[in-house]
């Protein structure tokens, strides 16, 4: 397993449902996590789960966004052959036109001392 390394430049975008099935992800999503679009939607977002993220942090996440605030933190996730990318990720509730619950997910480059204290985090948590 390799660590693929976002740009500075890259943002990873993508909405879900109510119960967080991807309706939309942008391109900057399927290329780092190596999927096509038409593989990602329909899909729970948790296909990019990768094994090392706590449950915990997860359930903090969902509980946050459906009780209505804005969720951050840093996320390790995982591509589709194996490897592995870590995320700034924040995420937030919305409604659609026809008021049905969407969340929406922006995921950029975190730094290298967030993904520290993560890691370090997480290892408490597990």
């Amino acid at each position: 397993m390799k660590e693929i390394k976002l740009d500075k430049n890259t943002m990873i975008v993508s909405e879900t449902d109510e119960k967080g099935r991807i309706i939309y992800a942008n391109s900057d999503f399927c290329t780092i996590a190596g999927y096509e679009k038409n593989e990602l939607i329909g899909q729970h977002h948790n296909l990019v789960r990768h094994s090392d993220m706590p449950k915990a942090a997860f359930k903090d996440l969902w509980n946050t966004v459906q009780g209505g605030k804005i969720w951050k933190g840093i996320v390790k996730n995982k591509t589709k052959n194996g490897n592995f990318y870590w995320v700034n990720a924040t995420a937030y509730p919305s409604i659609d036109a026809n008021g049905k619950k969407r969340f929406i997910s922006v995921r950029v480059k975190p730094t290298d001392s967030e993904v520290h204290a993560a890691i370090e985090l997480y290892k408490k948590l597990a």
